[in-house]
């Protein structure tokens, strides 16, 4: 048998050649041979052995946890796709920049007739690289520098630097990931950080310096976060003509806190999903740890998409979060919750909406936040298939509100003060998908349901960011 490189394989043809026959003259003519599909399923194989060569600082154990299923395969096919499968699994260790698979029978005196070897060729990444590129958050941008040292135990760790400067934020860290023999999904990462942020919405400058580390794993189709962080944070005025609210909130605050967050995601996209769901549920408990911020935090996000007619794509988005303070302490203005603008309710000012103090916005308790789209793609189809597949029309509408909750009257009257003065909004504009990193809005927008206080922005509004109501 010859040689055969993976990565190059041609689909194999799933029915035999086309006879021209009519149905009527079907018993006149001989079985049609078996196609070359069915040949090499009914080969029966054994693979004898799996090699991997190019191999430098990386150790052996890691990577047998990933070939493992290659030694399963029963026929030429399965091998193929098993060992397509191992495949991914290398590149997925973000150890290797280049992995070919060579697939050849068995050589050797104790070669069977029927053995193949595998053979995966890695080149694996340098000791150290460094990387430079933009970030798009929400409605921000900002230059990412980094630094990264891949592997360094030889057990696809990594320790990564990295520094950015945003419009708004200027952040750096030190981080150090490490998975799980076998189970790459369940790992932990320990961070050190330094992050400043300007707040122009509440007059406020916020610098975290803290750590954090977490430990991620999937249990069936769900995966999880446990996480704990401490974080030491400085909280000043951005202006002088800051409200009395914000500098009386102004000084110095330790942050310790146990947090889990649960996601249960099938879509086929993050940026601009066409079917699929998602469901994600936060939960953070500070103060029992240590810290002088004392509270419990619940939130979630519910998102849907169908894909209809025409191409065209309906999603429906339901965001929800409630702090209740523990003690007597009211709850830091940078925990509270924020809504308002192009990524949340449209056609209001960035986090413009709820309690606000001579101009400035304080956050709120609760909040709830719900969204209908309607995505069709551009009129006429212009430039189908390529670069004009990035866009599409986008048809909105936005309801949502925010408020502090009175806790001595209960759950119904939280409920009750939710559903008052509820802002909404709709319009259209144009959505631009920038691959799976971030997306681009450009709406025209309505808003209803203002109330005094509330900035709007009623007519175009440019947004960008990762994640959308």
């Amino acid at each position: 048998m010859g040689t055969v490189h993976a990565r190059s394989l041609d689909p194999l043809p799933m029915h035999g050649p086309d006879l021209g026959l009519h149905p009527d003259d079907a018993e006149l003519v001989e079985a049609e041979p078996e196609t070359k599909q069915e040949v090499l399923e009914n080969k029966d194989v054994i693979v004898q052995r799996v090699h991997i060569d190019g191999l430098g600082r990386t150790k052996e154990d890691l990577l047998g946890y990933e070939i493992a299923d290659v030694f399963m395969a029963k026929n030429l096919i399965d091998v193929m796709k098993k060992s397509h499968e191992a495949r991914e699994k290398l590149l997925r260790l973000g150890i290797f920049r280049k992995v070919e698979v060579v697939i050849d029978t068995a050589e050797g005196e104790d070669a069977l007739p029927n053995g193949l070897d595998v053979t995966f060729e890695v080149t694996e990444l340098r000791r150290l690289t460094g990387s430079y590129n933009t970030m798009v958050g929400n409605n921000e941008g900002s230059m990412v520098l980094g630094v990264k040292l891949p592997n360094i135990f030889g057990r696809a760790e990594k320790l990564t630097f990295q520094f950015s400067y945003g419009t708004k934020e200027t952040s750096y860290g030190l981080s150090f990931f490490k998975p799980q023999l076998g189970h790459f999904d369940r790992n932990i990462c320990v961070n050190l950080y330094k992050v400043t942020g300007q707040f122009p919405w509440s007059s406020l400058r916020e610098t975290d310096r803290g750590i954090a580390t977490e430990f991620n794993f999937p249990i069936w189709k769900t995966n999880h976060t446990l996480k704990w962080e401490g974080v030491w944070r400085e909280l000043g005025c951005l202006a002088r003509t800051a409200s009395f609210a914000v500098r009386e909130e102004s000084g110095h605050s330790l942050k310790s806190s146990l947090s889990h967050a649960m996601v249960i995601d099938t879509r086929n996209s993050a940026i601009l999903p066409r079917r699929g769901a998602l469901f994600r549920i936060n939960q953070e408990l500070a103060g029992y740890t240590g810290g002088d911020a004392s509270f419990l935090k619940e939130d979630f996000e519910i998102q849907l998409n169908r894909r209809l007619f025409w191409d065209s794509v309906l999603s429906a988005s339901l965001w929800g979060g409630m702090i209740l303070p523990v003690g007597d302490k009211p709850a830091s203005i940078a925990d509270r919750f924020y809504l308002g603008g192009p990524t949340s309710i449209r056609g209001f000012s960035m986090y413009s909406i709820g309690p606000q103090s001579e101009g400035d916005y304080l956050g709120g308790e609760a909040y709830w936040a719900g969204g209908l789209h309607l995505y069709t793609p551009l009129p006429f189809r212009p430039g189908r298939g390529g670069f004009g597949d990035l866009f599409r029309t986008h048809f909105f509408l936005n309801a949502g509100n925010l408020c502090n909750l009175n806790y001595g009257e209960g759950p119904r009257a939280h409920l009750q003060k939710l559903a008052e003065y509820i802002r909404w909004s709709y319009g259209a504009g144009i959505v631009l998908r920038l691959g799976n990193i971030a997306r681009l809005e450009l709406n025209y927008c309505i808003p209803m349901g203002v109330q005094i206080g509330d900035r709007i922005c009623d007519g175009v509004q440019f947004g960008a960011g990762i994640r959308f109501l």
